[in-house]
């Protein structure tokens, strides 16, 4: 392979990556507008303990009914 072919190659592999990480993003954040509407919470009053605290709960029901199934 040619020195400009394995450039291609990169590049188009490292638009992949930045394609994948956007989509992780946008499901990441739709995921916690989601849990918050749920919840009925208010975005101004969340702390980042709070937010830590949520994610913790989530994770924790989520693997419980993992392991259940």
């Amino acid at each position: 392979m040619s020195q400009s072919n394995l450039e291609k190659q990169e590049a188009k592999l490292k638009a992949l990556n930045q394609k994948i990480k956007a989509e992780k993003n946008k499901i990441e954040q739709n995921l916690g507008k989601q849990i918050i509407r749920s919840a009925n919470l208010d975005y101004a009053t969340l702390t980042t303990p709070q937010i830590k605290m949520i994610a913790k709960k989530v994770a924790a029901f989520l693997n419980q009914a993992q392991n259940n199934q």
